[in-house]
């Protein structure tokens, strides 16, 4: 986990010092979360993100926005005791690579990892229900004004396994499937456009 933290610092640093413009600021917004793949009978869950972005720029429609988001996920799990919550919190990095319009209107994809913080669940039978490393890949959509504010939608396909359950009645291969709304406001700090 250090290497991978010490290779975001790096890249940042390098992508910072070849950006004609450079933005920070908050964002938030909430996750409408469920699992993929696997045989699992599970319902959407809600919750929230809220963190903070980076946006460099390389031209006037090109830009690396990593970013740093507290995130809560999970399903609704169809139990032998009915319907059950089961969050798990995450500390996500996503690093989008944004393709914007002259009027503003952007696509953005790329990675993310998510490193989790803790779970809430309701059968404590289940030890580490989720590892501790999740790797998926995102792909959204949004506006943004001249000034920073923005809005958009992103939709998050894990592309790593929630848990390991060998010796557990439960199928292991389903994987995390987050959609997000969220606002933003990318503060203009450098522009050398």
């Amino acid at each position: 986990m250090k290497k991978l933290l010490l290779s975001i610092c790096l890249i940042t640093i390098s992508t910072c010092t070849f950006a004609q413009t450079f933005s920070i600021g908050p964002k938030a917004g909430i996750n409408i979360s469920n699992y993929t793949s696997g045989d699992i009978d599970s319902d959407p869950l809600v919750g929230y993100h809220i963190g903070g972005l980076l946006n460099f720029g390389f031209g006037k429609n090109f830009s690396i926005q990593p970013e740093v988001l507290f995130s809560t996920q999970g399903a609704k799990l169809q139990r032998p005791a009915g319907q059950q919550d089961f969050k798990i919190s995450y500390l996500t990095i996503p690093v989008m690579f944004k393709l914007k319009t002259n009027g503003g209107f952007f696509v953005e994809a790329g990675p993310q990892v998510g490193f989790r913080t803790s779970q809430d669940l309701p059968d404590q039978t289940i030890n580490h229900f989720a590892k501790n490393l999740d790797l998926a890949v995102g792909a959204g959509i949004g506006y943004q004004t001249k000034i920073g504010l923005g809005i958009g939608a992103r939709y998050i396909a894990g592309l790593s396994k929630v848990g390991n359950f060998s010796g557990q009645n439960i199928n292991p291969d389903f994987k995390n499937s987050v959609i997000q709304a969220s606002i933003f406001w990318a503060i203009p700090l450098i522009n050398n456009n």
